[in-house]
C-alpha cells in the first residue's frame, strides 16, 4: 500500500511521536509498503527507504526562542496568520494548522496514496482529507485530557488556570475529530478505555496495537554504574512525575552515594530545575538530551535501576526500553504501565503515583538486593523480546490500513 504518515511534530530520539514515526515507517517499508512521512518541525530522523515531505510551520516554540514573534516576511498565507494569532492569544495552534497544511498538500496528491495515517494530530484538516476520498487511520497514544487535568491540578493561581484552559483549547477539536474517526489505533487497552471515556469514541472503531522496542536496546556489555538511577522524561511537565522522583531521590541521597541520570531537557528556570535547587541535589543529578538511540540504550543500560514515575502513560516506551536493556524497574501503577510490565510483578516494582515515601522505599529495597535486580532484569528482557516488536506493530497497523482501504467510500456511521 501507499501510505501517507502524518505527524505534526516528530522530535528525534525523545518523545513518543518521533520514535513511533521512525520505527513504524521503517518496518512498513520493510514489509513492502511505500511510505511517505509528512511532518512539521522538529523533523524526524528516518531510515533509508522512507521519504520525508517537510510541512513547515512557523516553528513558534523552537529552542532557544519559544513563543517567538515571527518576522512579517515569514507570514505566507492565512494558515500562518491563524497560527500566530492563536499563539498570541495563549492557545496552541499546531495540531489544527499542521492538519490544514497537510490537507492542502494531500488534495493535490490524492492519486499518490491509498491511505493516510495520522499520528495524533487529530486536526480538523483530516476531515477534509477523508471527504476528498482518502481513508484515514489515526493513532491516539492517549487523550491529552489527562495532561490538562494534571496541569490544572498543579496550577496555583486563577490566572494560571485560565491560561492553561486556553492553551488546551485544541482538545475540543481533537475530541470532535476522534469521534468522527472510523479507524483508531491505541497502544494499550488502558489508553483505548480512556479514549472511549474522554473523547467519546465508539470502542468498536478502536484496535489496540502495542508499541515496539528497537533492537539497539539490549543489556550492557560493561558493568553497570553502582548507585546510578536513570529516568526518562520527554517533557518537563507534571505528568512525568519527575518531581516525585526528585523528592524520593533526595531522601535516599542523605544516606548513600547515588546518582540520578535524567534523560530530559528541563525548561531553563522551570519546575525541574527549581526542585533540584531547592532540594540541594544539583551535584547528584545529571541531565542528558539530544542523544542517539544507541547512546540512549547505553545510558539506560548503565544504571542499576530505572524509574518511570509518571502520573499517566498511554503506553510508556521508556518502560519497555528499560526492560529490553535488562534494567530492573520501579514504576508507577498508572495508565498503561502495569500492562507493559505484565501482571505477575516479575519485571518491575509498582508504586502509587505521586507517593514519595513509597517510591523511595521501593528504590532503596531494589538497590539493596542485587540478586533480585538480576532476576527482574532478566524477566524484563524476556518479556520485551516476546511482546514488543516493531515488525509486529507494522503488521498489525497494515491490517488496519487494509480494512480502511476496503471500506473506502462507505457511508459513515
Amino acid at each position: 500500500m501507499r501510505v501517507a504518515l502524518l505527524s505534526y511534530r516528530s522530535k528525534p530520539h525523545c518523545g513518543g511521536q518521533g520514535v513511533y514515526v521512525r520505527h513504524l515507517s521503517r518496518e512498513l517499508a520493510a514489509l513492502g509498503h511505500d511510505v511517505e512521512v509528512f511532518s512539521g518541525q522538529p523533523y524526524p530522523v528516518l531510515d533509508p527507504g522512507v521519504r520525508l515531505t517537510e510541512v513547515p510551520s512557523l516553528d513558534l516554540y523552537r529552542e532557544p526562542d519559544p513563543f517567538r514573534t515571527p518576522r512579517p516576511s515569514e507570514i505566507r498565507d492565512r494558515i500562518d496568520l491563524l497560527e500566530v494569532a492563536t499563539m498570541w492569544t495563549a492557545g496552541f495552534p499546531e495540531p489544527r494548522t499542521f492538519s490544514l497544511r497537510a490537507a492542502r498538500l494531500l488534495r493535490e496528491r490524492l492519486a499518490d496514496f491509498d491511505v493516510v495515517h495520522d499520528n495524533q494530530t487529530l486536526g480538523s484538516g483530516l476531515l477534509a482529507v477523508e471527504r476528498a476520498g482518502l481513508p484515514v487511520v489515526t493513532t491516539i497514544h492517549h487523550p491529552i485530557t489527562f495532561d490538562r487535568r494534571v496541569d490544572l491540578a498543579e496550577a496555583t493561581t486563577v490566572r494560571r488556570q485560565l491560561s492553561l484552559r486556553r492553551w488546551y483549547g485544541f482538545l475540543r477539536m481533537q475530541g470532535n475529530v476522534a469521534r468522527r474517526s472510523r479507524y483508531v489505533v491505541c497502544p494499550s487497552a488502558s489508553s483505548a478505555r480512556d479514549v472511549v471515556t474522554d473523547f467519546g469514541v465508539d470502542p468498536a472503531r478502536i484496535t489496540v496495537v502495542p508499541l515496539g522496542v528497537d533492537a539497539v536496546f539490549a543489556p550492557p556489555t560493561v558493568q553497570r554504574v553502582p548507585g546510578r538511577i536513570v529516568a526518562m522524561a520527554s517533557a518537563d511537565t507534571p505528568m512525568k512525575g519527575i518531581a516525585t522522583l526528585l523528592e524520593a531521590f533526595a531522601k535516599l541521597r542523605t544516606e548513600r552515594d547515588l546518582e540520578l541520570l535524567l534523560v530530559s531537557r528541563p525548561t531553563p528556570g522551570g519546575p525541574t530545575e527549581r526542585i533540584v535547587d531547592r532540594l540541594g541535589i544539583t551535584g547528584s543529578v545529571r541531565f542528558v538530551h539530544g542523544i542517539s538511540d544507541a547512546e540512549l540504550a547505553a545510558t539506560v543500560g548503565s544504571a542499576e535501576v530505572a524509574c518511570v514515575p509518571s502520573l499517566y502513560e498511554g503506553f510508556s516506551l521508556p518502560t519497555a526500553e528499560a526492560m529490553a536493556c535488562g534494567t530492573p524497574l520501579v514504576v508507577s501503577r498508572a495508565g498503561a504501565i502495569p500492562e507493559v510490565v505484565g501482571p505477575d510483578g516479575l519485571c518491575a516494582d509498582l508504586v502509587t503515583p505521586g507517593d514519595v515515601g513509597e517510591l523511595a522505599h521501593a528504590l532503596e529495597a531494589l538497590l539493596d538486593d542485587p540478586d533480585r535486580r538480576a532476576r527482574m532484569g532478566a524477566a524484563g528482557r524476556e518479556r520485551a523480546l516476546a511482546e514488543f516488536s516493531w515488525r509486529a506493530v507494522a503488521e498489525a497497523t497494515a491490517e488496519v490500513y487494509r480494512r480502511a482501504v476496503e471500506t473506502r467510500g462507505e457511508t459513515r456511521c
